[in-house]
This record gives structure tokens, sequence and C-alpha cells, in this order.
């Protein structure tokens, strides 16, 4: 049996192994359903991918890189994912094509069990899957008899050679943003098909000269830039929460001084102008989507030509009818609220996580819920970061799960879990604070909120406010049980919210 198992090689599972060798804690096992390691980085390999965070803060805390860009693309992301996995020697930990299909506690221990049957045992769970990992792709009518190639942003087909080829791309959110100017010279004509614009600003990107990259690398100095880019960043929570004045300031005048420069017919930047309050959705950073938009391939569907139906050979549109597609791209993003972890987590006295989540996921601290002992959730409800690194999230979360780990190899405890009134009361503050924030206030329907309307994907609050409850371990809002005593059994089926 190992003490810990780690589901998942992405930023999140890297952050939790290097913790815990940090600790000495070396048994460990990293579950990947994918046959190849690395989680987001390397899967998502679609051309213009690239991160929309300052390279020097989206990085591991003490592990700097020579970056080429500010904005680090997919390639270098990827490259640096994996010279982690090399440093730390993950590899002898990792074990691929194994898909967790079930995890199960068995009063002292998790039995995990993957698609391929095998059965792993571990004293302590970190589920590190990431939110973003479950692509959606909608039910369209007739995509069933459509005979041309599609995929998903996520899964990228770089065997499907789209030169000269008339393709469609449906959606408009930050990965179709870096898709469509990285393709729309390539493609015979490019369909984009839009349910609602987004607020866009300009993306202030530079390439750094080797010497500079080479100067950033260097451990000092790269954490006095990473901090002052984290905090320029997090002012920005003040706009999102506390001040629709310097919301409209930092955010919407700036986005519209950005669309009417590169937009000129009036007609299409009306066409591209959000109809919601600028941060409710996502803001994306782009100097080259609206020329795109406007390049002489491209042609433009939104709500005004809604997508109808699929045909064998095309699409058939509201106004400008049936259009023939060699190619469709779907870029129409994740379940990240409703299908936070994709696979059937049971934990005492049978109750399962899905059913505890009915309503809405939550956790405390967004990581640990009550009946699911030594169970940690990286990224998990409410964690979601609108301004800043997600990775200063996962380290956060970092401090506050490596504390339970050491309570219970310290005090020789069989499990650790919150309370049901701590998980409750956690939850409570997090959505009366999120009624005051643009994502619940400003008039969209995003990936943020689950099904009911409810925001599960944002913390509405500091990151340095986030980090420091998970610094601060509470042992009056944990149930503690010592090895070889009897397992609590759960009071309720489903905590209320």
């Amino acid at each position: 049996m190992h003490s810990v198992v780690i589901i998942g090689t992405g930023f999140g599972a890297i952050s939790a192994a290097i913790a815990l060798q940090k600790r000495n804690i070396i048994d460990f096992v990293m579950l990947e359903r994918r046959s190849f390691a690395g989680g987001t980085w390397l899967q998502n390999a679609y051309p213009g991918a690239a991160v929309d965070v300052q390279s020097p803060l989206y990085s591991v805390s003490g592990e700097p890189y020579p970056w080429s860009h500010l904005f680090a693309k997919q390639n270098e992301l990827a490259d640096y994912t994996e010279a982690l996995i090399a440093k730390f020697l993950l590899s002898k930990h990792i074990r691929l094509n194994s898909e967790v299909i079930e995890s199960r506690w068995q009063n002292d221990h998790w039995q995990i069990t993957t698609a391929d049957k095998n059965v792993v045992h571990a004293k302590i769970v970190i589920n590190a899957t990431g939110p973003l990992s479950t692509p959606v792709v909608p039910d369209f009518k007739g995509l069933d008899k459509f005979e041309g190639q599609h995929f998903h942003t996520n899964d990228w087909q770089h065997d499907v050679d789209i030169a000269g080829k008339t393709v469609a791309v449906i959606g408009s959110g930050a990965s179709a943003v870096q898709v469509i100017p990285a393709i729309v010279e390539k493609v015979k004509k490019l369909h984009v098909v839009q349910r609602t614009p987004h607020w866009l600003l300009s993306r202030l990107d530079w390439a750094f000269p080797s010497w500079l990259a080479k100067i950033l690398a260097f451990k000092p100095l790269y954490t006095l830039i990473r901090w002052c880019i984290y905090w320029s960043l997090e002012l920005r929570v003040i706009a999102f929460k506390y001040s629709p004045f310097l919301l409209k300031m930092l955010g919407y005048y700036p986005a519209m001084r950005h669309l009417k420069k590169q937009v000129g017919d009036p007609e299409l930047r009306q066409k591209l102008t959000p109809d919601f309050t600028i941060g409710c959705k996502r803001i994306i950073v782009s100097n080259t989507y609206y020329p795109a938009l406007q390049h002489r391939n491209t042609v433009l569907h939104d709500a005004s030509d809604s997508l109808q139906h699929f045909t064998k050979t095309g699409i058939v549109f509201e106004h400008s009818g049936e259009q023939a597609i060699d190619v469709v791209v779907f870029a129409t993003g994740y379940d990240a609220a409703d299908s936070m972890i994709s696979y059937s987590v049971i934990g005492k006295g049978g109750v399962s996580l899905q059913e505890q989540w009915q309503d809405f996921p939550r956790a405390y601290l967004g990581t640990t819920m009550p009946n699911f002992p030594n169970y940690f959730v990286v990224t998990g409800p409410n964690t979601g970061i609108g301004h800043t690194s997600a990775i200063f999230v996962i380290e956060s979360q970092m401090k506050y799960i490596m504390q339970c780990i050491e309570k219970i190899q310290d005090e020789k405890l069989q499990s650790i879990e919150p309370t049901i009134q701590a998980e409750q009361d956690y939850t409570q503050m997090v959505h009366q604070e999120m009624e005051k924030t643009v994502w619940k206030t400003g008039g969209c329907s995003s990936w943020y909120q689950n099904k009911q309307g409810k925001v599960i994907a944002m913390f509405p609050g500091f990151s340095f406010v986030y980090r420091q409850m998970c610094k601060k371990f509470k042992d009056k809002h944990h149930v503690f049980v010592l090895q070889n005593s009897t397992p609590e059994q759960p009071t309720s089926k489903k905590t209320a919210g």
C-alpha cells in the first residue's frame, strides 16, 4: 500500500509530488490516464496555444525557467513541465494509461481502481485531474451524420491537414481566440461560429532576448519579478468585487478602445461587443483575433446567423444557409463546474461524492469534504482565479494539504476530514462574498457557473487571503480518527451549502 496516490500529472500533481518529496515522503504513485505525462500543456497542443498569465508568475515557486516570451507558448510550457518531471525524478512514480474509474474508502485507506482493472491502495488520495480536463461538445443536431473530420481543441488532430480546406471553428472563447489567428492564413475559408462575443484586451507581450532570459532564470531576480507581477495583478480583485468604477477604467474603456482601434466597420464592431459587464466572463487578451476575423478568408456567424444543424457535408446556418465544411474544430470549452471529478468517489458509509455534490460542488477551502477522509482535491470548488496565476492557488492548497498529511503521520492518525459545520460555514462565506462580484452580478452565463447558475469555479477575493486561510490550520474544523479506531459514520449523506 502506498502512502499517497496522486491522480494526474499536470502542474497540480507535480506541485503535490514536489511538496511530498520535500517532506521525505517518497512512497507515492502518480496515475495518468493518457499515454504521456504532463497534463494541460502537453494535452492542449492546438495551434496558437499560449498562457494568458505572465510566464515568470505562471511557474512553480523556486523553479525559474529562461522563458523566451512574457507570455509563454504551449511548446515552451510543455518543455518546462517535462523539465520539472525530469528534475524531480517523477517518471519512476508515474503510471501511464491508468485512467481512474473509482476511488473507494475502505475504513482506513482508499482503494483506487483503474479502467484496466488494476487496483491501487493508498492511505491518502490527492486528486489533481484539474477542472479543465473534461471537454464539452454540445449535442448539435445532425453531427453524427457529418462525414467530415471534427475534433475538440483539447484533442487537436495534428495528422489532419487543414491547409487549403474549409474549416469551421465553433466557439469564441479563449481557445478559439488563439486558434483562429493561427490557422486563418492556412485555410481556404474559415467559418467562425460565435454564440456570444467576449471582451478582449490588448496583449502586452514581448520576446525576451537570450541574455535577459538567462538573467530571469536567476532565482533572486526571478522571485522579485514574480512578486512584482503578482501584486500588480492582485489589484484587479478590487475592480472585480468592490469598484464598478475601477472595473470600467481598467477593463471596459481599454477593451472598447482596443475594439474600436482594430475594427473599423461599425456593423462588425457591434457584433463583437458583449452585452454583459466586463469580467463576468473570462477576459481574453489578444492582438490578433480581431484582425483574423476581418481576414479575406473569414466568415463570422453570430447569433443572428446561428448554427441550425449539421449535414453530411457541412453546416446549415439560420440565414446563410448550408455551407460546405471539410473540418470542424470545437472550441467549446470544458465542464468545469458540474463534472469537476469525472470518476466515481465513494466515501464513508457508501456516500457518493457525486451525490453529495448533487446540488453543487463544495469543499472546505475548496480542497476537502466531510465523509471523504484523507481525500484532497487540487483546484477544487471555488479555487479558480480570474486575475492571477492558478499555480499560486495550487501552491496555497499544498500548504493546507501538507499540514493534514503531516498530522496524519506525526500524530499517528487513521484519517482526517473537515467537520460538516466547517464545510457549511466556509461554503456559506464563499457564496455570500460571491454576491458582491462581477461573476455573479455581471449579467452573463459562463463556465464559472454550474447549470443552476451558482458560481462554482472562482474564489471571491484576494488570492493572498485564500493562501492565508490555507496556511492557518484549525484543529476545531476537523475530525481526527486515531489508528485502529472504529471509523465514524457520516451524519448525513448530503451537506447543506
